[in-house]
């Protein structure tokens, strides 16, 4: 036998990790007091403890304390009592503090990747090569952002205690995302592990203990529903940091509606893996190894959907399946392994039930044959062909080892069969063409987008998804926004509209009656259901009447507004010189604006021009940002760059307040259309014959028909109505605390992007009032991966 024939003969052998520190780290220690509280080790209050095993055997690994509301209580008193003092640390000492705990998991990240391991049942090259060092790069990379922080983000400060509940899929990873950049702010935590995965959490809170870490900053609390509910609801916690499923996430949007709390979901995914004509095949194949079957798909941003374009179907499926065969299930703790097993029973059974269902539905579904380990939650990869749009395995998050595969002609077809799903996590695109990959990368609705790569992370770079799967970044600068807080200039409480439907005294005069329309689509039309609201003067007298705007009326609108497709598809240039060609004509007509308020509010004619001016003034301003506020690019310490992109949102329904009704309208609309939104506004319901004066303006402004609708109504019923509406993005409320709270809760049909002012309103005349504070609510980060080199 040759060199070469013993070479193509060689078999894997086994190549266990050993596990013998593990294994004495688990029998030292006391797990029935497993709570980190205020630096204290604490037993749960009632006693209560829950299970976590071993998934490769289902063996017990420990029994954990069982956290209680109580607990939850004793955990947020100790960080609301170690905040003042870490807050008002310097970012040196904070930096330190950081740079700290990085070092300590470097001296003992083996131990790190095995308790991993056996407690998740991924791969160990999987925990020791990435999950490890990715989450001590995160805590080495934000000691940096701490010690930046006066100077990168001036006039902010920590939004104060975060609870942070994290999943069971990346236990070590998604502490490190969350804890790095809430301690870099200044803020303090309280942390749930998932169940399932509690160990490498209590090693974590070990080094803090090592660290320096002052007691009370980190807490982690170990612990189920009960825990997690006590967390969410916590009135003495200020921000809320959750990854998990997209249904968990819609009960925490509602849970917190109308409490002021900051709040981030990184939820689930049914992420694209795009594979063009001209892509290396082999180089694809590998790609969607790492896509799907990484972590045995227990993965948010998974590459669960192959769209691969007709012509190479044939080829891509045989070298997959071939790629697919040679994939080695088996023990986790073995170096050769390739797919370790699910991590618990239910896990395992639920992933079983989506696949003989999508059998079901008619998709064919292929495994590789391969025996599977006799003890464990083992399923093996699985490849789902003939599998329609409408698949529930093409529409539902297994979360587990199994790819559905269409095929698409063009690549517009491809963009709209990636698009087909109510998630928008991650994407992954794969050519020899940067230029037809970088044409595809920005018509995807997902916050990641991977060129010619997949599962590509760094703490350099944001992360985070459209949609269902959530709102809010991690990592990045953008990730750094979501535990901070800038201090917004906040007027008085927002009593409720108080229009009356009575008849209002008729006003002097022999003008004749002119009853304002609604503006859809660049026209103005009568509401739907034909009537209207009068509207007085500041005297009493009848100043106008409006149309009276219903469910129907803002379906009409954001219908306009989302086919709308010039203003976002238009250069920031072009709009530009539309929002300064606004201010140009409303400058025209200044005086008549001003007489307008002054009818209206009562306000001096002085007062009443100076609002028109800095109404002027503000769209000047947002016309100036327009073509500013820019992405950037970030260098990961890969052979790729990473281009955070400025998307808009898409359609914004803004509720403007009575306070300021010219000034806070455009205060609101301007800087939504400077970043290529379409707005659906509900103006002033007191005043909102300013917002209807405004429509000859934007008639004869070059403003492309649907950019801009206005529906003049009931402004919490309109709210609601937005709120509800699945085809709408984002939604900006400036009402009564009631309102605000319903606009939250109603919000999670798709859960879009909700910015209320909690029934208070705004300085809308002060500087702060203006600028990269509400750019930034207008705009989706992206970040898309181009890898260069051979």
């Amino acid at each position: 036998m040759n060199i070469l024939e013993r070479y193509h003969a060689m078999e894997y052998g086994p190549a266990p990790e050993a596990r013998n520190e593990a294994d004495a780290w688990l029998a030292a220690r006391d797990f029935g007091k497993a709570l980190f509280i205020g630096g204290d080790w604490k037993a749960a209050s009632g006693g209560k403890t829950f299970e976590t095993s071993d998934p490769s055997s289902g063996k017990l690994l420990a029994k954990v304390s069982d956290a209680s509301a109580a607990d939850i209580d004793a955990a947020v008193a100790a960080a609301a009592k170690a905040l003042p003092k870490w807050s008002a640390a310097s970012g040196y000492q904070r930096a330190k503090v950081l740079y700290a705990i990085g070092r300590a998991m470097q001296r003992h990240q083996r131990l790190f990747a095995v308790l991993e391991t056996i407690d998740n049942g991924k791969p160990i090259r999987e925990s020791r090569d990435i999950d490890v060092p990715l989450a001590i790069r995160h805590f080495i990379h934000h000691a940096g952002w701490a010690q930046a922080l006066d100077k990168d983000f001036p006039g902010h400060k920590g939004v104060g205690v975060v609870g942070q509940i994290i999943p069971w899929n990346f236990p070590l990873l998604m502490l490190a995302w969350k804890i790095a950049p809430a301690l870099a702010a200044g803020c303090t935590v309280v942390l749930k592990p998932a169940e399932f995965t509690p160990l490498t959490s209590i090693l974590f809170a070990e080094i803090c203990e090592r660290a320096g870490v002052p007691k009370g900053v980190v807490n982690i609390v170990q612990g189920g529903p009960e825990a997690g509910v006590a967390i969410v609801n916590h009135p003495g916690i200020q921000k809320i940091a959750f990854t998990g499923s997209s249904e968990v996430g819609k009960i925490i949007r509602k849970a917190t509606a109308g409490s002021g709390k900051k709040l981030s979901l990184e939820l689930g995914g049914k992420s694209a893996f795009i594979v063009f004509e001209d892509a290396d095949l082999d180089s694809a194949v590998e790609g969607l190894v790492d896509g799907i079957w990484f972590n045995q798909g227990q993965v948010c941003c998974a590459g669960s959907r192959l769209l691969v374009q007709e012509g190479i179907a044939d080829a891509l499926i045989a070298k997959v399946k071939t790629r697919m065969s040679r994939l080695r299930v088996g023990s986790p703790l073995d170096k050769n392994t390739d797919i370790g097993p699910l991590v618990d029973l239910t896990q395992l059974d639920r992933v079983k039930g989506l696949v003989a269902e999508g059998a079901r539905q008619g998709a064919v579904c292929w495994q590789p044959d391969a025996a599977l380990p006799s003890s464990g939650y083992y399923h093996l990869p699985t490849l789902a062909t003939g599998v329609s749009p409408a698949n529930i395995l093409a529409q539902e998050e297994v979360f587990g080892p199994v790819l559905a595969t269409m095929t698409f002609r063009n690549t517009e077809e491809a963009i709209e069969l990636a698009n087909n799903t109510r998630y928008g996590l991650a994407a992954s695109v794969w050519s020899e063409n940067v230029n037809l990959a970088l044409h595809v990368a920005p018509q995807l609705k997902a916050g990641v987008v991977w060129v010619n790569g997949t599962n590509m992370f760094d703490a350099a770079c944001g992360f985070g998804g459209y949609r269902e799967s959530g709102f809010g970044r991690e990592g990045g600068r953008e990730g750094m926004f979501e535990y901070l807080t800038a201090k917004l200039p906040l007027g008085p409480v927002i009593r409720p509209a108080t229009v009356s439907a009575q008849p209002v005294e008729q006003s002097d005069g022999g003008a004749i009656d002119r009853t304002a329309k609604l503006f859809i689509g660049g026209k103005q039309v009568r509401p739907d259901g034909k009537y209207s609201l009068a509207i007085a003067t500041a005297k009493g007298k009848l100043a106008g009447e409006v149309g009276l705007g219903s469910r129907k009326d803002i379906r009409d609108a954001v219908s306009a507004a989302r086919g709308a497709k010039a203003w976002p598809e238009a250069t920031a240039y072009n709009r530009s010189q539309v929002l300064y060609y606004l201010a140009e004509n409303l400058s025209g007509r200044a005086g008549e604006f001003a007489a307008r308020l002054t009818e209206l509010t009562g306000a001096t004619p002085k007062a009443a021009r100076e609002e028109v001016e800095q109404s002027i003034e503000r769209l000047f301003l947002y016309a100036g940002l327009a073509d500013k506020f820019e992405g950037r690019v970030h260098q990961p310490p890969a052979r790729a760059v990473t281009l955070a992109l400025h998307e808009p949102v898409g359609v914004v329904g803004i509720v403007a307040p009575d306070s300021s009704p010219l000034l806070g309208l455009i205060s609101l609309v301007a800087p939504a259309l400077a970043m290529g939104n379409t707005v659906v506004a509900v103006p002033s319901e007191r005043y909102p014959l300013l917002a209807t004066d405004l429509y000859q303006v934007i008639e004869y402004s070059d403003v492309p028909a649907g950019a801009i609708n206005i529906v003049t109504g009931r402004s919490a019923e309109l709210a609601g109505v937005l709120a509800k509406h699945d085809d709408v993005d984002g939604l900006w409320v400036f009402a009564d605390a009631e309102t605000c709270a319903k606009a939250e809760a109603e919000s999670i049909g798709n859960l879009k992007r909700v910015w209320s002012g909690n029934g208070r309103g705004l300085d809308w005349a002060s500087d702060e009032a203006a600028g990269d504070a509400f750019l930034r609510r207008a705009v989706e980060v992206k970040n898309v991966w181009v890898p260069y080199g051979d």
